[in-house]
């Protein structure tokens, strides 16, 4: 009588028949996941604003205006930002700058401004709040 031989083998077949149900599965499924909006949340509570900080303000009609400490709001085009805030950086070159979005503006216009902004290299951006009142 001849010795049996041991096979040392591991069949796949059943695995990728399970693999292949799960990608049909996944294949079928994927398409009917909704996707969610996100909410922008309120702040509850804003930090202080700095007194020395520049302000640039966006507005609705995406217009742009500049507070500076100590002076009257008026108004520049976004061709003459760059050069405003490089002379306030010239004076003191840690000056926070902070960007005012009006509340009906497109996020578009106020990336604008900031990567603009950082462009000049300014070294603190800030995007100004209001705290909602409760």
């Amino acid at each position: 009588m001849r010795p049996r031989r041991l096979k040392n083998e591991i069949n796949v077949v059943p695995y990728i028949d399970v693999m292949l149900v799960l990608l049909v599965i996944f294949m079928v499924t994927a398409p009917m996941m909704t996707t969610a909006s996100i909410d922008v949340p309120s702040v509850g509570k804003a930090s202080q604003v700095p007194a020395e900080a520049l302000q640039v303000n966006v507005r609705a009609d995406q217009t742009l205006s500049l507070t500076a400490p100590g002076k009257p709001e008026h108004s520049l085009s976004r061709s003459e930002l760059p050069q405003v805030i490089a002379d306030a950086q010239r004076k003191n070159p840690d000056q926070p700058v902070l960007i005012v979005g009006d509340k009906n503006v497109k996020y578009e216009a106020v990336l604008t401004v900031m990567d603009e902004l950082q462009r000049q290299q300014v070294k603190r951006i800030g995007l100004l709040v209001q705290p909602t009142g409760r």
